[in-house]
């Protein structure tokens, strides 16, 4: 493995060349020391320029020939996970501004085969929407933001796709976490989105889950035809349609896959495997 990162900080020049294990622990403290300065910021202008210097030793990262196969284990700031296959690896993070609001980073890495390099895809959202659909496809120009925690590969017909969980922190009253689906075109680029969620009466492209930001809510994986979450009500009667008064309950909903489609399962019980494909 090799890779070259030039950075600017502060009118210093640091330049890393990596070629090795001790040399890949010095990029990590490297990241380490970035993310630690922009926790500890108060200034939306400096964090920017200070991320400005991790979205430089990513850029290399992301290109180097071990990526895939490499992880850093001590940066609690940036995600990292990669889909069973070993065909793709997506690497996060966020960056919170003043305003409660955050800046979203993604890197998709992708295993092209037959020696070829791995393609990377940079995705950047500036400014979280007020909603993500459910009913429409999103592509890397147009991403939403979120940060991505798990992955699992699955089949309809012969097309392979990608189950994403993710959470978008979207600000100081409500969180989110999204179902995506991940699929590429012919030439290579990301779809988000696949109509193959159902409630029995209507389908969705995605699943998201809105919460007050004072919550906790649970979205996982029980296995890869099976996603448990929370069900979820509101705080009281009159705060019916506002999910930034929402939270979870103590009961589980589900998304079961079976014949091609994630069909929506209320008041799952984890522990009853008749229910599971």
């Amino acid at each position: 493995m090799r890779w070259l990162i030039v950075i600017v900080l502060t009118g210093n020049l640091l330049t890393v060349s990596v070629k090795g294990h001790s040399q890949e622990r010095n990029v990590s403290s490297i990241l380490e020391r970035f993310f630690y300065r922009i926790s500890n910021s108060r200034d939306d202008a400096e964090r920017l320029k200070l991320n400005d210097s991790v979205l430089s030793v990513i850029d290399s990262y992301s290109r180097s020939d071990s990526v895939l196969s490499h992880r850093f284990n001590s940066i609690r700031n940036l995600g990292q996970i990669a889909s069973p296959d070993r065909k793709v690896k997506i690497i996060t993070w966020n960056l919170n501004k003043s305003d409660g609001t955050s800046n979203y980073y993604c890197y998709f890495i992708r295993n092209e085969g037959r020696g070829e390099q791995n393609r990377v895809d940079k995705l950047i959202c500036k400014n979280s929407p007020e909603t993500i659909g459910t009913d429409k496809t999103y592509s890397g120009s147009d991403w939403y933001g979120a940060l991505y925690y798990d992955i699992r590969p699955f089949k309809i017909g012969k097309q392979t796709y990608y189950i994403l969980l993710g959470i978008d922190y979207h600000n100081l009253l409500l969180t989110r976490k999204i179902i995506e689906v991940l699929t590429f075109t012919r030439d290579g680029q990301i779809i988000f989105g696949k109509n193959c969620f159902t409630d029995g009466s209507k389908g969705r492209y995605r699943v998201v889950l809105e919460y007050s930001s004072a919550g906790v809510v649970s979205l996982r994986f029980v296995s890869d035809k099976l996603i448990v979450f929370d069900h979820l009500v509101p705080f009281s009667a009159e705060n019916k349609n506002n999910r930034e008064f929402y939270g979870a309950e103590y009961s589980n909903d589900a998304y079961i896959f079976k014949n091609g489609i994630w069909k929506f399962v209320q008041d799952y019980k984890t522990g009853n495997k008749k229910k599971v494909p």
